[in-house]
This record gives C-alpha cells, structure tokens and sequence, in this order.
C-alpha cells in the first residue's frame, strides 16, 4: 500500500531579538502658565470682539448717511483696524508677545468678520 514518505523540514529556529527600550519622558510642563495664557488670549479677544462691534456699527453708519459711497470708508476703515490692531492692543496696555501668531490671525478674522456682519445688520435696520 503506498506509503507517504515525507521529507524532512528544516527548523526554523526563532531567535528573540532583544527590542530596544523605549521610555517615554513627558517635558514638563507648566499647567499653571498655560492656563493664565489661555485666559489672557481670551482677554483680548474679548477686547477685539468690542472693537468690531464698534467698527461694524460706524461702518453702518457711513453706509446709511451715503450709500453709493459709503462702503468704501465702512471697508477701509476695517481693514486698517486690523492693519493697526497689533499697535492698538498694545496701546490699551496688553502684551501680545505671550499670544502666538496664529492666534492673533484668528483673532483678526475673527475681528474681519464680526465687524461685517455688524454693519450688514446695521444696514438693514
């Protein structure tokens, strides 16, 4: 009767390599400081959040008085608000060294944006 031969297999011998040690050690962080940034930041964007409210009703202003020319001064005088707001905070006595830059551009459109929709509600009044 047939008989299976079977060949003989190679063993694979598994050799364990040793894994190199990793150990994860966190900076240190300061929670502290974080917190007192964060509540800065939101300091100031309470200021700039004012300051576009103000922009956003004289831009609505301008408008109504003119209204074929009235927009152009409404837009400039957003667009230079933000051009000068760097200048501006710092005159109202605030540090904007400790924000860090993408916040301040949020901070700014933010800015660009609310006094617009101010002074689009403002017109339609």
């Amino acid at each position: 009767m047939g008989m299976r031969i079977t060949m003989a297999k190679k063993r694979h011998r598994v050799e364990e390599k040793k894994e190199e040690e990793y150990q994860f050690i966190p900076s240190e962080f300061d929670e502290r400081e974080f917190i007192l940034k964060d509540i800065y930041g939101t300091k100031v964007l309470f200021v700039i959040t004012a300051l576009a409210i103000i922009v956003g009703i004289v831009g609505a202003i301008l408008y109504n008085i003119s209204p074929s020319i009235g927009w152009a001064p409404a837009t400039a005088i957003a667009f230079l608000m933000i051009l000068g707001m760097k200048k501006l905070l710092i005159l109202l006595g605030y540090r904007v060294d400790l924000l860090e830059t993408k916040t301040l551009l949020a901070d700014y459109f933010l800015f660009l944006m609310l006094a617009l929709g101010v002074c689009i509600l403002g017109i339609n009044l």
